[in-house]
Formats: structure tokens, sequence, C-alpha cells
């Protein structure tokens, strides 16, 4: 998949083990990867979801250490629920 919205109905389908995301998909109206991320965390706190294992390939520096930091959100939410 290419963009945040593709990769959300599949994460929402179930089945996802793993995730590998891009912060920059070239057109930033459109999303980011960073987007994803923001989408899991909610899902994680609102509805008990269950992450799958989330990679960061990007190589937007400032980008990789935000979607890290909201990685570890959605690890200790997830924690904290028994996910």
């Amino acid at each position: 998949m290419y963009w945040p919205d593709e990769a959300i109905r599949l994460l929402e389908a179930g089945g996802v083990e793993e995730i590998s995301l891009d912060h920059d998909l070239g057109n930033d109206e459109r999303g980011t990867g960073y987007d994803v991320i923001v989408w899991m965390e909610k899902a994680v706190a609102l509805r008990g979801f269950k992450p799958p294992r989330i990679v960061v390939h990007s190589a937007n520096s400032a980008a990789r250490a935000r979607m890290t930091a909201g990685i570890e959100a959605i690890k200790s939410l997830a924690g904290r629920q028994g996910i």
C-alpha cells in the first residue's frame, strides 16, 4: 500500500502482523506515515485495537523521532490494557 488510508483499511480488517512505515509519501495533504501511527494510537486507546509490530524506515530524522515516540505510546497503552 502507498497511502495512509490504504494502510488503515488493512489494519481495520485485521490480520496485519507487521507494518513498516515511511513518513514522507509524496503528498502531505493526502497523509503521511505518522497519520497511521496516530490512528493506531487512538484505536488502541478507544477500541482496544491490538497493534502489529511497527517499524519505521523513514530517512526524515525529525519525523522518525516523532513516529518512534508514537510507537512507544502505542506500546505503553497496549501494555496498560493487557493487549
